[in-house]
């Protein structure tokens, strides 16, 4: 359990929330055995109806927190201070509740996005990826979606839906205005990109250069390799790998 639930602890420290996997004040040891089961199915519950939202994690987390957390206060008898009773569940009572009401707005967002890429031919920072809208879900911000999800919440809204997405090759169409950015975030990527991602791989090409120049213009042979004027000569990839890390 421990294992399942530690991305979620770590989320909701990062955000500074306090987690929802709560037991009952002074639970015996079974009394708490059967509400990690609680907290484990459901879960495992959310998890097996997520679909495409699987690939969101921090979005799960929201969603487990606020349900882990209706789901203690529904066992507890707590009573909301919105409406003054019992809390009850904000989403039931319908069939597929949980698939129509939670899951397949987020996944309209995803799916809204995915189609402004116009299969991989508009630039990438012009439409969100799921990285890219799980990073939502890395703020505190997400929290102002609240429980239920508002509809006009930010999640669900995207500056690029009142003008049209300009295709890699063509001109924007006259009288367009100008964009003001995404409300999410959106990773912005050039021609650099493949040097950043794979920096460690260009370093131990460049040092391993360096290092085979070094030898070739010595006067040493491979069976000299442990000479103190080579090894000298040698210890200056150190000096550049330390450049290298800026």
């Amino acid at each position: 359990m421990n294992k399942l639930f530690n991305n979620y602890k770590k989320w909701c420290k990062f955000l500074s929330r306090k987690h929802s996997l709560r037991n009952p004040p002074g639970a015996q040891l079974q009394e708490v055995q059967q509400r990690r089961i609680l907290y484990l199915g459901l879960y495992l519950l959310i998890w097996g109806e997520s679909a495409n939202i699987r690939f969101m994690p921090e979005c799960l987390c929201y969603i487990f927190h606020n349900m882990a957390y209706e789901l203690h206060g529904l066992l507890a008898g707590n009573v909301s201070i919105v409406t003054g009773e019992n809390i009850r569940p904000s989403y039931g009572g319908d069939e597929e509740a949980f698939l129509k009401k939670v899951v397949t707005p987020i996944y309209r967002v995803i799916r809204k996005e995915a189609g402004k890429s116009q299969h991989g031919k508009t630039a990438h920072s012009a439409w969100c990826n799921y990285d890219d809208l799980n990073e939502y879900f890395w703020t505190p911000d997400c929290f102002s979606l609240g429980w239920p999800m508002r509809d006009d919440g930010d999640f669900f809204k995207s500056v690029h839906d009142s003008r049209p997405v300009a295709v890699a090759g063509s001109s924007s169409p006259k009288g367009s205005s100008k964009g003001t950015g995404k409300t999410n975030f959106v990773e912005t990527r050039s021609f650099w990109h493949i040097f950043r991602s794979f920096d460690r791989m260009w370093t131990f090409y460049l040092l391993a250069l360096q290092a085979m120049l070094i030898f070739a213009w010595s006067e040493y042979s491979v069976t000299q390799i442990l000479q103190k004027d080579l090894l000298y000569s040698l210890s200056s990839i150190f000096v550049t790998a330390a450049f290298l890390q800026f």
